[in-house]
């Protein structure tokens, strides 16, 4: 829908001022923090047009306007000017990341944490898709409660994969011994996205001897539960109580229902993972299909090495959300992260 100039100028307005303060603005606001060099009444009027044409909103009669989705999406495409970061917030960043870090699930989990501290949102991280990693090391370990045993998937870069299993009474802990064998033989080296076609050929070198062909269902039991790690990132989640501090979740029933769905992991799984895969998405209000999040803003931003391995970083916070500062924050923290995974995969 096409604005007139001084109609932009207004939503522009409109909307960082609401930003700022979380209360609906009035015309003479406008007019008197704003200096587009007309009078209250005219804002006024022209506030009332972006109203009938949906870019604002009056919450109650005697209140000024708020934007609308449709007013932010607007602000975000065509009128929002890029905020980047200080040299000194450049710096905190490239310090945080500076730290030594032994796994890149340590990696994820600081940079959730250093996005939750530097915004008041709360913050994701989905870990790279393990499918493309590849194996380093199987091994089966008992646990002390009977017919229980860990399967441990360590792939490239530290990540490590993990699940309980339950074993019949004919498996020993030798023979636990002698399927790590079995399946590192094969399985080093290979990527979980080869798991399908390993998997016919790992039963198959077990099954030239008799040693290992009594334990060829339990080992295609192994394989079923590591293909289904494929698909299941972890998500990292910090600053969940920053929510808390938004004046817009004071609501205690919409309160609920954003806590209920970020205990969800399957949720924000999805909510990360959707498209598009690659670069800076913007999803505000009820652009949003995730029940419970039709209110709020998610901005996420991917991340790789060489685009092989990758997942995504992202920001969830009302809809009254400081955009130019959270896209800035995002890129360089994407950009940083990106970095320092180059040595983990590189």
């Amino acid at each position: 829908m096409h604005l007139e100039e001084r109609q932009k100028r207004i939503l522009a307005a409109v909307v960082q001022e609401y930003v700022l303060t979380g209360e609906p603005v009035g015309s003479r606001t406008i007019a008197r923090r704003y200096n587009l060099g007309v009078s209250p009444a005219t804002i006024r009027n022209e506030m009332a047009d972006l109203e009938e044409m949906g870019f604002l909103e009056q919450p109650h009669t005697s209140a000024g306007r708020i934007p609308s989705d449709y007013g932010y999406r607007y602000y975000v495409d065509h009128l929002m000017e890029p905020q980047g970061l200080s040299p000194e917030e450049q710096e905190h960043i490239r310090r945080r990341f500076q730290q030594r870090v032994l796994a890149v699930e340590q990696l994820l989990e600081e940079t959730a944490r250093l996005l939750s501290e530097i915004t008041p949102y709360t913050a994701m991280a989905l870990e790279p898709n393990p499918s493309r990693a590849k194996i380093e090391e199987v091994q089966i370990m008992p646990l002390a409660v009977p017919h229980r045993a860990l399967l441990v998937v360590v792939t490239e870069g530290g990540m490590v994969e993990h699940r309980v299993l339950t074993l019949p009474p004919s498996i020993y802990e030798e023979d636990l011994e002698k399927i790590s064998e079995a399946l590192n033989s094969v399985l080093k080296g290979c990527s979980l996205d080869d798991l399908k076609e390993l998997k016919a050929q790992v039963l198959k070198e077990m099954a030239k001897t008799g040693e290992y062909k009594d334990l060829l269902g339990e080992v295609g039991l192994l394989l079923h539960h590591l293909l289904f790690l494929v698909g299941n990132e972890k998500v990292y989640l910090e600053g969940v109580f920053n929510i808390l501090e938004q004046p817009e979740f004071r609501d205690l029933s919409r309160l609920k229902e954003l806590l209920a769905f970020l205990d969800q992991e399957e949720a924000l799984r999805r909510l990360l993972k959707a498209p598009p895969r690659r670069g800076l998405t913007i999803r505000i209000g009820q652009e949003n299909r995730e029940e419970g999040i039709d209110r709020c803003s998610v901005i996420t931003i991917s991340y790789g090495v060489e685009g092989k391995i990758y997942g995504k970083v992202g920001l969830l916070g009302p809809t009254r959300m400081h955009y130019a500062r959270v896209i800035s924050v995002l890129q360089y923290v994407a950009q940083s992260l990106s970095q320092v995974l180059a040595q983990f995969y590189g």
